[in-house]
């Protein structure tokens, strides 16, 4: 931590959340995160724009071009700690994305002129962070670590189709037996996946979106990929559902295309939602 900050945190605690010189009269909050690296504490301070319920603070790095240090502890975290005031809360930090993002920090670069400038000094787009209140206990219901162990399942499940299939073929694919087999297997794998989908469409995707809004352009992407996920494995088990009259070449193809869009379907999710679902894994299972 820098002797300014160090500076600025000691006279907000000790002044009821008020600061002189360059900050005085603006809006300022303490935001501690967890060190990505470290996993300590670090906090920072931050000025911020209230926006109903939830308070806004851009990751401006005072118009420098890389994102400052606390925006990537909490997009690696996103459990936060804010002093606001006199008042201390948990919550969880959010980016706000596309056309919301561009229209609140328009509006923070008009009532703070500097902030507009720090766009003008740099070529990155500077992050809106949406924090939300909400008391956070731990890490005993990982949610996101759940749906990570969920996608390692479907990942193996779609490994043993293939050698499935590359043994049909090399095989005699006039035996009853392991055609039947093959199709039960498709029909399992498939199932699982399209329940597993089923349930994010119905469950967690529209809790989500309730609740961080800021999420909308990442939900809407997922959705999106589910539409193609589902006509992908229709397909597939169209192709199993009489595995000896088809081509072994194309079978393979299509489901090898469909393990690669799924891996990076996957990949997509887990980026954008573990660390989240992970903070907000207490707050959903209290009854």
């Amino acid at each position: 931590m820098s002797d300014w900050n160090r500076q600025v945190i000691e006279e907000f605690r000790g002044n009821g959340g008020r600061v002189g010189g360059p900050f005085e009269g603006a809006d300022l909050l303490l935001l501690t995160s967890t060190g990505r690296k470290t996993g300590e504490p670090r906090t920072t301070p931050l000025g911020y724009m209230a926006d109903g319920d939830r308070l806004l603070v851009f990751a401006s790095n005072a118009g420098q071009p890389h994102d400052p240090a606390w925006y990537h502890n909490v997009r690696a975290d996103p459990r936060v700690t804010v002093e606001v005031g006199t008042e201390t809360f948990e919550g969880v930090a959010l980016p706000v994305e596309g056309e919301e993002r561009d229209r609140l920090y328009a509006r923070q670069g008009e009532r703070v002129p500097a902030y507009a400038e720090y766009q003008r000094q740099t070529s990155r787009v500077i992050p809106v962070v949406a924090v939300h209140r909400g008391h956070l206990e731990g890490r005993g219901a990982a949610i996101g670590d759940e749906l990570i162990r969920i996608h390692d399942d479907l990942r193996a499940r779609l490994a043993d189709l293939r050698a499935d299939v590359d043994a049909f073929y090399a095989g005699s694919r006039d035996v009853p037996d392991l055609a039947r087999q093959l199709r039960e297997h498709c029909v399992s794998v498939c199932g699982v996946l399209g329940e597993h989908h089923d349930n994010e469409e119905g469950r967690a995707f529209p809790r989500l979106e309730a609740e961080f809004p800021g999420l909308a352009p990442v939900i809407g992407r997922l959705r999106r990929e589910h539409v193609a996920v589902t006509a992908n494995r229709l397909r597939l088990q169209a192709m199993l559902d009489d595995p000896g009259s088809c081509d072994p070449g194309r079978v393979r193809a299509e489901l090898d295309r469909m393990t690669a869009e799924l891996d990076a379907h996957f990949a997509y999710e887990e980026e954008q939602l573990r660390a989240l679902m992970n903070a907000v894994g207490p707050l959903w299972r209290r009854p």
